[in-house]
């Protein structure tokens, strides 16, 4: 898919993208801005220093709030003044452990942050569609051997699992109360481990790894046998921004979909670890002590993609090993002080010339 097919549907469309400081939230908005998007982007400041958005030099290609999801009347002045025709919902509180030291921030975050942003829509009325991002998290965990479905049971032990889970119910309300009879499209996306340059995040392996190698300290891992489903943070955004342009015409693709990876392999945390030191040329691991919060995860999750697979002609270019290159080379260029903007362009153009059959 080459980059000007994203433009022949998204070029001059309003498009609001809440979270877009974060990481898949850069990565998403200069995909959109690349593509000729009118975009606002609405979120607080960036979540750590480091970070993709500031790398980036983002800001200067859009309007830019920095605002709380949870702040229902500036959230609704913003979608009055704006009137976004495609809003795509990233604002979260992301991480597992935080949510055990911040429980109702988590909650009050993700479930009525979401609930705020709906509202606001259902009021003002300009959405034609609405793309909300939950988690591979939300299914309720089973150990089994097979890939979640979209049809598998909601739940959710710890109060991140919990919150999205309860994010997902929040958006088949709206759907079936009252989207459906507006005529509006809006989906939530669940989607795997997500890996790329630009994430600094706190308790992920990733960043974890890379701040380790730079500061020449070994990789502490803790759950070196858990599987997860990784995936370059572009599958999913091709995803979301595939399932958008469907939803522009057609109801029926509104609904719960899953976005994992598509290999035949299970990938552990220590194999990642290990593909990072491979790439990187340097560094080393150890196996740290668990948390008592770890017990509490699957050691097991994988999505079963094949819905979107087969509906919206969606895969990830991609294997394990150049997943995890073009992770380390982003990275590599940053810390080289190297011009990551255009590494970043490089980077989105290369994929899309990968999936050059997208949009067929």
């Amino acid at each position: 898919m080459r980059l000007d097919r994203y433009k022949r549907f998204y070029k001059g469309k309003n498009v609001l993208i809440t979270g877009h400081t974060g990481f898949i939230g850069s990565w998403l908005t200069k995909v959109l801005s690349m593509s000729g998007s009118r975009v606002l982007g609405y979120s607080l400041n960036p979540p750590t220093n480091p970070n993709m958005y500031d790398a980036i030099r983002l800001s200067e290609g859009l309007m830019d709030l920095r605002k709380d999801i949870r702040d229902k009347e500036s959230l609704k002045k913003a979608i009055q003044e704006f009137e976004p025709e495609i809003v795509f919902h990233l604002a979260a509180q992301p991480i597992v452990l935080e949510s055990y030291d911040n429980p109702m921030e988590t909650f009050e975050t993700n479930v009525m942050g979401t609930v705020n942003l709906l509202e606001s829509l259902r009021r003002v009325g300009s959405a034609k569609v609405i793309v909300v991002i939950t988690s591979d998290k939300v299914y309720r965990i089973n150990e089994w051997a097979h890939p979640y479905r979209e049809t598998d049971p909601l739940g959710g032990k710890d109060p991140y699992s919990a919150s999205k889970s309860s994010q997902d119910i929040v958006v088949s309300s709206f759907r079936e109360s009252y989207f459906d009879s507006m005529g509006v499209s809006i989906s939530s996306i669940r989607a795997g481990n997500v890996i790329g340059g630009g994430d600094w995040g706190a308790h992920r392996i990733v960043p974890d790894a890379i701040r380790a190698i730079t500061e020449k300290r070994s990789i502490t891992i803790r759950n070196p046998q858990a599987v997860r489903p990784w995936q370059y943070v572009l599958d999913p955004i091709s995803g979301m921004l595939e399932l958008a342009r469907k939803m522009w015409t057609n109801l029926e693709f509104s609904g719960d979909w899953n976005l994992g990876p598509m290999n035949s392999k299970s990938i552990t945390v220590r194999e990642l670890a290990e593909a990072i030191i491979k790439y990187w040329g340097a560094g080393s691991y150890r196996i740290g002590q668990k948390k008592k919060e770890d017990a509490k995860e699957s050691n097991y999750l994988q999505l079963d993609s094949s819905k979107a697979r087969m509906k919206l002609n969606w895969y990830t270019p991609y294997d394990f090993e150049e997943t995890v290159k073009e992770t380390v080379e982003w990275y590599k260029q940053y810390y080289g002080r190297k011009d990551v903007d255009n590494e970043t362009e490089t980077q989105i153009k290369r994929y899309t010339e990968r999936r050059n059959d997208l949009w067929k």
